[in-house]
């Protein structure tokens, strides 16, 4: 069994240091994390990266990130360059600035158990000034650019060749039908085209992770979504809104098993909850 953990820390110093104790007193393998800062200067040494450096980007201040946090699995990363149309095998083409990281991940010993873990955050990006338009931005622009960035490993016509695992931030409401906080019909495509990639929705959902007291304006009442976000100001008690996601490819998806901890008590010190996933190497 390898367990991985997915979270957006914020650019946060102690979700660090909550990751170290995971993995050693929780057996956690691997962290697919989003708005990543560089780590407490004590835990560099810690916490493993490639080269043990963290990048000093100019562009952007925080970024998506596969790190390995065990000795129990190998994680070797693909390192983001321009989307050109021949990538090197150790490269990935990246479109969106800090949207997406991956890294094949190999449990020690079982080679053929490897697959391929991926990050994503879908930055809300602004309409152009042209349009004049009162948006704050929208999340589904950056969505698509993660699933163009990640058909790269699509390249077979049986989705269970490939072994992806895709967990983040999308920055939208699953199953969407009012217009308060989301743009339902345009949100719905990207369900769709995760769908299309063969990479199947893992939630989490109920009862897979505690919901919310209330339910939120923009979907069903009947709604299986788990709250994985707080806003500032709220409690974790009061946590509404399900933004974070799991997907893995369709045949590939029966052996990984997804939970929000979003328990009060475990929420953790960001204000997105950890998601816990956990891939049956069998």
């Amino acid at each position: 069994m390898i367990r991985l953990v997915s979270w957006n820390i914020g650019k946060r110093d102690k979700p660090w240091r909550e990751l170290h104790e995971m993995a050693r007193r929780e057996k956690v393998d691997v962290a697919l994390l989003q708005e990543a800062g560089s780590p407490p200067g004590d835990l560099v040494g810690m916490i493993q990266a490639e080269d043990h450096e963290f990048w000093n980007r100019h562009l952007y201040d925080r970024w998506p990130l596969v790190l390995p946090l065990s000795d129990r699995v190998k994680v070797e990363s693909f390192r983001e360059v321009p989307p050109i149309s021949d990538l090197g095998a150790d490269a990935i083409g990246v479109s969106g600035i800090g949207t997406i990281a991956a890294a094949k991940v190999t449990p020690l010993g079982r080679p053929k158990a490897a697959f391929r873990a991926v990050s994503m955050y879908a930055r809300w990006m602004k309409p152009h000034p042209s349009t004049r338009s009162s948006w704050n931005g929208a999340s589904d622009v950056s969505a698509h650019r993660i699933l163009s960035d990640l058909s790269a490993f699509i390249g077979h016509v049986n989705p269970a060749k490939h072994r992806i695992l895709a967990a983040g931030d999308l920055n939208m409401f699953y199953g969407a039908t009012g217009e308060c906080l989301s743009l339902p019909e345009r949100e719905r495509t990207v369900w769709d085209r995760f769908k299309a990639l063969g990479l199947e929705f893992l939630g989490p959902q109920a009862p897979n992770g505690r919901q919310a007291c209330t339910t939120p304006a923009d979907v069903p009442q009947d709604t299986r979504n788990v709250p994985t976000f707080c806003p500032p100001g709220k409690s974790a008690a009061e946590a509404r809104d399900q933004l974070d996601y799991a997907f893995a490819s369709r045949g590939f998806h029966k052996s990984v098993t997804v939970r929000a901890l979003n328990e009060v008590e475990e929420w953790g010190s960001s204000d997105h909850c950890r998601i816990l996933i956990e891939v049956d190497t069998g």
